[in-house]
């Protein structure tokens, strides 16, 4: 699983940066103001928690990592990013009102991603 978890933080901030460009590059004249700042919004949090994910990677590493917990962090904050992040940047470029329901949902599983590595975290000796 680190191995994995590496390679999707390293996918996830890289696409992060490349969001954030297209924004500001390519996107400031074609999509409102609040459009910028939705999709802005989706790559910020998409770098917070990939640079997470990275974190629970190299956890992972540790001999006595607490491996459930962890695996259970990495996993909710990819599903976080997908659900957050992808609703925001569906919202942002197709104001379709109904995603912006979705999007709470990224923000619980990223929740309980922090919540798995708080115990992760009580679990090291």
């Amino acid at each position: 699983m680190t191995r994995i978890f590496l390679v999707i933080a390293a996918i996830m901030a890289g696409f992060s940066v490349a969001a954030g460009a297209f924004a500001t590059h390519a996107l400031k004249a074609k999509l409102t103001e609040r459009a910028i700042v939705i999709f802005e919004t989706g790559a910020r949090y998409q770098m917070y928690h990939a640079l997470a994910l990275l974190l629970v990677a190299l956890l992972l590493s540790r001999p006595q990592a607490p491996q459930i917990p962890l695996i259970a962090a990495g996993s909710a904050f990819i599903i976080g990013i997908a659900i957050f992040s992808g609703s925001l940047y569906a919202l942002s470029l197709t104001e379709i009102k109904w995603l912006g329901a979705i999007t709470p949902l990224g923000g619980v599983a990223f929740i309980l991603g922090w919540g798995c590595l708080a115990i992760a975290a009580w679990g090291f000796q």
